[in-house]
């Protein structure tokens, strides 16, 4: 393959391509949530949303999703509508790229493909609401997440509420310390736990400064560091679910799945569902808060480190 043809598999869009190349603010988001994060129409309300919510911020809004053969970066409104409203829509992570775009079919990208696309495209901050991580008893199964293995990779600044609730917290700080990914609180102490304001463990750092933030992220890359920077913030404690519950229910999930033979990349959405059904619903309208409080706080940060200086170059 030409290198002419490598670079057509990243369409970009005109806006955000200019913004780039002009060293304005842009935070990217995945595409999976789209399709599987919430019922229809809730999922194409909140994804319209977070991007307008970015818009505010003072950023561009890059949404990244495979079409025809192609990463696009900085997807339409009818494109979101589309993965709004396609079931089944398949999932793309790292793994996944070469095969997907070879089927030319759509596909939802998840955090660590959506990094792969980001970081390819110059954008250095990336929203999201719970990242990927180690699973819990992933001492036997090995079950960790790709996102993990891509924040090393790419000088890309994730903004999220810490990882997904269903997650081992201690095991995934263990696992970002090990890799050299900071891991900073902004205006919290506690490690987020998705729709749970906290995790029971701490951050390992905090700041309530954005402009010291944002010089963190910068000398981070600086002195030579080719990885990510995780940056947490909570959902609003008025949204928050009560994590003592939550993580209670999500123990008694996981015990029914693994009996009925539940493994792997199915297990996540299996005990999401089933979490979101012994609440009542109540997952979705903390989802939908943390998406957009998670791109308010991103589009902050791509401003703050627009001001900060130059881009000290992409992986």
């Amino acid at each position: 393959m030409s290198a002419h043809d490598r670079t057509e598999l990243f369409s970009i869009s005109d806006e955000v391509a200019d913004a780039v190349a002009s060293g304005l603010p842009v935070v990217a988001m995945e595409s999976s949530g789209v399709a599987h994060g919430l019922p229809y129409p809730m999922n194409l309300e909140t994804a319209l949303d977070m991007h307008k919510a970015i818009r505010a911020g003072g950023a561009v809004p890059a949404r990244i999703g495979l079409l025809d053969g192609r990463f696009v970066i900085g997807m339409s409104d009818s494109m979101v509508e589309r993965f709004a409203t396609t079931p089944d829509l398949p999932k793309v992570s790292t793994r996944d790229i070469g095969p997907a775009l070879a089927s030319r079919k759509p596909g939802g990208t998840t955090v660590s493909a959506g990094l792969v696309a980001a970081a390819r495209a110059g954008i250095e901050v990336f929203a999201v609401a719970g990242i990927g991580g180690v699973h819990f008893g992933a001492q036997h199964s090995f079950d960790v997440s790709a996102d993990l293995i891509e924040f090393t990779r790419h000088r890309v600044a994730t903004v999220c509420a810490g990882a997904k609730t269903v997650l081992d917290p201690a095991l995934t700080l263990e696992y970002l310390e090990t890799q050299g990914v900071p891991v900073v609180g902004y205006r919290c102490d506690d490690f987020p736990a998705y729709y749970c304001v906290s995790s029971g463990r701490p951050n390992p750092r905090r700041t309530d400064d954005l402009e010291e933030l944002a010089a963190s992220v910068r000398l981070h890359w600086a002195a030579g560091n080719r990885g990510g920077f995780v940056v947490t913030h909570p959902i609003a404690e008025q949204d928050a679910l009560p994590s003592e519950h939550i993580y209670a229910l999500i123990r008694e999930k996981q015990a029914e799945a693994e009996r009925e033979g539940v493994s792997g990349p199915a297990m996540t959405p299996r005990i999401l569902g089933a979490v979101s059904a012994a609440t009542k619903g109540r997952t979705a309208e903390a989802n939908r808060s943390v998406l957009l409080s998670t791109c308010a706080l991103a589009a902050e940060v791509a401003v703050a480190m627009s001001r900060d200086g130059a881009p000290v170059g992409a992986a």
